[in-house]
Order: structure tokens, then C-alpha cells, then sequence
């Protein structure tokens, strides 16, 4: 079995599911429950939709962590880290930290309980930030994914 390819094919996917999570939530169910189309309690609306997907993206992320790892080491990949042109390569790591830092110790330590708060006492504005934090996450994301393609098929910027 080429452990490899299944390494990429499981990190792709992973990545699919972890940024397209990011997506939906960022297009379309951030923006309902500021419409308070799912509902008029917008705390309780996002965590239900947020219970669902929390444990999903979590082993996203630890699957593409562990991935992402196996690769670099397997194609000995660190000499990369000190060229320009393998910006993408930096991006990726950064994007990673980035949401396993959120996923795993921010939310359930800190923002749990900071934006409960905040959400119960000015939810719209508690809200417009999870908003604008999420497009910004969601472009960091997109460019770290187009960056990459673009990078692997020889296309580079630098």
C-alpha cells in the first residue's frame, strides 16, 4: 500500500471538511442567526449548530496535523521551509495553528465562557465580531488552499 498517497488523499479530505465547515458556517449560518431566522435566542441557535460540527473539525484538524507531519517527514520536505517560494508551506502551518490553538484550548477555556457573556448582553455586537473573525479565518484558510495548489503544480510566486 502506498501510505503516502493515502496520507494526501486523508489530508485533502480533511482539509474539505474542516474549511468547508468554516464556509458554511461563515456564509450561511452566522448570517441566518443574525437574521434571527433561526430563532430569536442567537447563543442557543449558534450552539446547537455548533455542538454538531465542533467534534467534526477537531478531528479534521488533528487529522490533517498528523498528516501534514507524516508527509514532510516521509518526503524529507524541511529544506522547504527556508525557500520564499514555498510561502504556502509556512501558510498552511500557520492556518493549522492557527485552528487547533482555537479548537482546542481558546474555545473551550477562554471563549466559551467570554462569549457567553458578551452574548448575553450585547449580541449583536458579540456576533458581528464571531462574523468578521470567521471571513477572516475563512480568507487566511482560502489562501493557505489556493496558495498550496498553486505551489505543489509548480506555480510559484516568488
Amino acid at each position: 500500500m502506498d501510505w503516502f498517497a493515502l496520507a494526501r488523499i486523508l489530508h485533502i479530505v480533511a482539509v474539505v471538511i474542516w474549511v468547508g465547515g468554516v464556509a458554511l458556517v461563515t456564509t450561511t449560518v452566522l448570517p441566518a442567526v443574525r437574521a434571527g431566522e433561526v430563532g430569536g435566542d442567537w447563543l442557543a441557535a449558534f450552539r446547537t449548530i455548533e455542538r454538531r460540527f465542533i467534534e467534526q473539525a477537531r478531528a479534521a484538524v488533528i487529522i490533517v496535523g498528523v498528516t501534514g507531519f507524516y508527509m514532510v517527514v516521509q518526503a524529507d520536505l524541511w529544506d522547504r521551509f527556508a525557500a520564499a517560494e514555498f510561502w504556502w508551506m509556512h501558510a498552511m502551518i500557520f492556518v493549522w495553528l492557527v485552528f487547533a490553538l482555537e479548537l482546542f484550548v481558546a474555545e473551550p477555556f477562554i471563549l466559551h465562557r467570554v462569549f457567553e457573556k458578551w452574548a448575553a448582553n450585547r449580541p449583536d455586537r458579540a456576533f458581528a465580531w464571531l462574523q468578521a473573525a470567521h471571513w477572516f479565518l475563512l480568507a487566511l484558510s482560502l489562501l493557505a488552499i489556493a496558495g498550496a495548489v498553486a505551489g505543489s503544480h509548480g506555480w510559484a510566486v516568488f
